[in-house]
Parts: structure tokens; C-alpha cells; sequence
């Protein structure tokens, strides 16, 4: 394995220290990528607070977490359906009266692939009203509350954006003419990209200071985080 910045073995959850006293939201955390986020996050003492879909899937989440942990690890969650844009309003309104403090928000969930056109209820493609219409209306909600605590937003993107026109097809969003599932997909992968380095500029615009993250490589709190795959939806 080529020598990275953090030597032959790359990151590893053992990096991190105690992250008692921090709190962090997860959408599509009951499985996949955002449940094992979870795991590492619940065994350096946060509290994590799930935003998923299936009130089932998540229940069953919690107890598996608790049962790892200990009925004493502070994991719960909040019904959310990013495809629906009142589910996002109403679960980040709960967040607002019932979590305090937000140091990182993980903008995690995706679906994928979706091989014919389906619309959101509120008439947007749904892989794009999905993955990153659904987390724009949740970030915007919770940025002050994220702000207060100096806190993170770290957006879940894909190598995937490369599969399609690598461009926001924006005299057509819901690809009423050329629907393709992949190259769908990408933009929407591409519009969260999008969204997140434009995000960091405007905070960088109209901050006094970045609080430094203390990591080598950066000392943005808005990260466009591109693993091979997204989370699942939850």
C-alpha cells in the first residue's frame, strides 16, 4: 500500500481522541456507512442522533447500538424522509427545540440507481430531490445551531459525480427528456459537491475566523467527504 499522509495503514477510527460533550447528526444512520459512523463515534463517548426514515429500521438500530455499548450510550433519532421536504422542515424543527448543541451535521443518506423517473412529493427528480435538495433545506435550518458550537457539516459525496455529464443539466433538472439512472446519480452527487465548497466560501466570506480543526490536511468546517459509495438512505 502506497505511503499516505497518515502512514501505510491511511486514517483509522484510533486517531480519534474522547469526543465526550460532542453531539453528532447522521441522516441514514440505522445501516451501511452512517450506522457504522455510528459505532465508532458512540465508543469515543458522543451522543449521536440519527435522522433516517424507518421509524422500525431505526428503532432496531438504537437497540443494537445499546446493547454494544450499553443501555447508557446516548443514541436516539428523529423520523426524517429527505424526500419529502415538510419531513425535512418538521424533523429539523425537532432537532431545534430538542438538541442543544450540533458539532457536526453528516449529510450521509443517499439512494441510488434509481433505473426509471420517480418525483419527490414536492415534483423534484428524486435522486436529486433525495440526496441533495432534502440535505440543503436540513443544513440550512441547522446552520446557526451548528454555528453556535463552532460545528462541522460534512457532506458525503461519491466518486460517482465522474459517471455523468459532470454538469447540473439545468434547462432540464428533472430529466424529463434523457433519464438515465447513473448519469441522474451523478449530478446529484455533483450538485452536493456543489454545494459544499460553495457553502466553506461563504463561510469563509462572512466568518471573523475558521476555527482550526487541528488535522493536517485541512481547516475548513464544510467537507465534501468522497468515499467509493454513499450511505444508505435509512
Amino acid at each position: 500500500m502506497a505511503e499516505t499522509q497518515f502512514g501505510p495503514e491511511g486514517w483509522t477510527p484510533e486517531r480519534l481522541g474522547n469526543l465526550a460533550g460532542k453531539t453528532y447528526l447522521i441522516t441514514g444512520a440505522n445501516a451501511g456507512v452512517g450506522f457504522q459512523a455510528s459505532r465508532i463515534l458512540l465508543s469515543k463517548g458522543a451522543k449521536v442522533v440519527m435522522l433516517n426514515r424507518s421509524v422500525e429500521k431505526s428503532a432496531a438500530a438504537v437497540k443494537d447500538l445499546k446493547e454494544e455499548f450499553g443501555v447508557g450510550a446516548d443514541v436516539s433519532f428523529v423520523r426524517m424522509d429527505l424526500a419529502e421536504l415538510a419531513s425535512v422542515r418538521e424533523a429539523a424543527a425537532e432537532v431545534l427545540k430538542t438538541v442543544p448543541q450540533i458539532d457536526t451535521l453528516i449529510c450521509n443518506a443517499a439512494i441510488a440507481q434509481v433505473p426509471s423517473q420517480k418525483l419527490t412529493k414536492d415534483g423534484f427528480e428524486s435522486q436529486l430531490g433525495t440526496n441533495h435538495y432534502g440535505h440543503f433545506v436540513l443544513c440550512g435550518m441547522l446552520f446557526d445551531r451548528i454555528e453556535e458550537s463552532k460545528g462541522r457539516i460534512v457532506v458525503v459525496a461519491s466518486l460517482g459525480y465522474k459517471m455523468g455529464i459532470r454538469t447540473i443539466q439545468f434547462d432540464d433538472m428533472n430529466w424529463d427528456k434523457n433519464y438515465s439512472a447513473n448519469p441522474v446519480y451523478s449530478q446529484s452527487k455533483l450538485a452536493q459537491m456543489m454545494f459544499a465548497y460553495e457553502l466553506q466560501d461563504r463561510v469563509n466570506q462572512t466568518s471573523k475566523s475558521i476555527e482550526d480543526q487541528r488535522r493536517r490536511f485541512h481547516k475548513d468546517r464544510v467537507l465534501p467527504h468522497v468515499p467509493f459509495s454513499d450511505g444508505s438512505i435509512g
